[in-house]
């Protein structure tokens, strides 16, 4: 490897990051990862920190599970490659398959379709749903509806059901058809509303006003994100996704969950649609599959939609889509090795029990530093903290600021991620209380260093 000048001096020269400003990467070096351990990452000056981002949002078993590094190099002997396109498939592909069905089988998912990643995956979900509904003979069911502050990923069906303008705004026109509906958000919406349960109903019934201004006969699908993640942790009243469920039934419309971010544990579930008593249409997976170690991912569909590609005899059911890598067999190795470690572990109660720790600690940072104007968790290992600069205002802190308390943090020995006014924290589910506490010390010294 190069040494640390070199790494330092190239690594914005010559790679432009995602999710970042060219010209930001050159005046602000990003941290460089050279190592991890556990819970804990190494940068090239040899700092060692825990990680409270999880890579992002996807080293649910730390960045040393060796299960999974093994089946990988199993795999690469055995067939490092091989497509499964029409008339091929391989081993590791369809006893993944099977696996999924079986560990999906309480959100009512039989089918697998893979993918390269989450964004491949909600693409993919998108596509099946408009399809789905041609086979069908509704050929008019194009549009999609979904929530503002939610995140879908980057491709240009994702990023037009994205509810959030620094997504969008630079890419377009985006792909027609898509409306969006407030989130659940209680600390800021247009109806002025705190209390989680009014909210829900609040924004269930601007749902049902948006399909009747739209036309039921015209709307695909509605995608959302069980726990909006991205969009800055925002936790929806549990009633909420079960009357989205029953609003899309009553339509005709079917209900993709994006669980790119939920599945495998996350929320202290083992789904995100689990936590709160739905069953999905589809679901779009990703991330945590393989524990980040391999690009992949699935999307999971019903019986119901699955019934209606299987006995279509018109052709329309052909699937003019997907990727080089769906299926990929090294991927699939990891995930098959990555499912077991996952239920073995039982990470999704340990999610549970550690979520609820670092929710307190946080709401306890809240009541010391007037920068916290919100606090959310409370479902797992997803939490954040909504910066302001005036508490009674709810005026969002600015950029310098938030990055003085990211380096701070970063200084006491924890990595965070900032994204506008919030610091997102997704470690990983092996995280132990000692862990915990970490984080919380941490983010008290980052916050009194602002």
């Amino acid at each position: 490897m190069k040494d640390s000048n070199f790494l330092k001096e190239n690594n914005a020269r010559h790679m432009w990051h995602p999710m970042a400003h060219p010209a930001d990467s050159l005046a602000n070096p990003p941290k460089i990862i050279v190592g991890g351990e556990g819970v804990r990452i190494t940068d090239v000056d040899g700092k060692q920190t825990l990680d409270a981002v999880g890579g992002l949002w996807t080293v649910n078993l730390g960045f040393s599970c060796k299960p999974v590094k093994e089946a990988i190099a199993a795999q690469l002997e055995a067939l490092p490659y091989y497509s499964t396109f029409r008339g091929t498939s391989n081993d590791a592909a369809i006893e993944l398959s099977y696996m999924l069905r079986e560990f999906f089988a309480p959100d009512g998912l039989t089918r697998a379709f893979f993918t390269s990643g989450g964004s491949d995956s909600v693409e993919t979900a998108l596509r099946l749903a408009r399809q789905y509904h041609k086979v069908r003979g509704e050929p008019g069911r194009v549009k999609y509806l979904s929530l503002k502050k939610g995140y879908h990923g980057t491709h240009f069906g994702g990023a037009s059901v994205n509810g959030n303008a620094n997504f969008r705004t630079q890419y377009e026109p985006l792909l027609p058809g898509c409306y969006h509906i407030p989130a659940p958000y209680t600390y800021r919406n247009p109806f002025n509303e705190t209390d989680p349960a009014k909210l829900a109903r609040l924004c269930a019934s601007a749902l049902e006003d948006e399909i009747a201004f739209q036309g039921a006969s015209t709307i695909a699908a509605l995608i959302m994100e069980p726990v909006l993640g991205a969009g800055g942790v925002i936790p929806p009243h549990e009633s909420f996704m079960p009357m989205v469920r029953k609003i899309c039934d009553k339509h005709g419309i079917l209900l993709i969950a994006d669980e790119v971010i939920t599945a495998f544990g996350r929320t202290g579930a083992w789904s995100g649609s689990r936590l709160w008593g739905v069953q999905p249409d589809m679901m779009s997976t990703a991330k945590a599959i393989t524990n980040g170690y391999f690009p992949f991912g699935a999307v999971m569909i019903n019986d119901k939609v699955a019934e209606v590609f299987e006995k279509d005899e018109t052709g329309r059911a052909a699937i003019g889509h997907g990727y080089t890598y769906s299926g990929h067999p090294v991927g699939a190795a990891a995930a098959i090795a990555c499912l077991k470690e996952t239920e073995k572990l039982n990470v999704a109660a340990n999610a549970g029990a550690r979520g609820a720790e670092l929710y307190e600690g946080l709401k306890g940072l809240a009541e010391k530093h007037e920068l916290i104007g919100d606090v959310r968790g409370g479902h797992g290992l997803m939490c954040a903290l909504e910066l302001v600069s005036d508490r009674a205002a709810k005026t969002p802190i600015d950029k310098a600021t938030i990055g003085k308390i990211f380096e701070a943090t970063y200084d006491a020995g924890v990595m965070v991620r900032v994204s506008g006014p919030n610091i997102i924290m997704s470690p990983p589910l092996v995280l132990t209380s000692e862990d915990v506490q970490q984080i919380v010390d941490a983010l008290d010294a980052g916050l009194a260093a602002a």
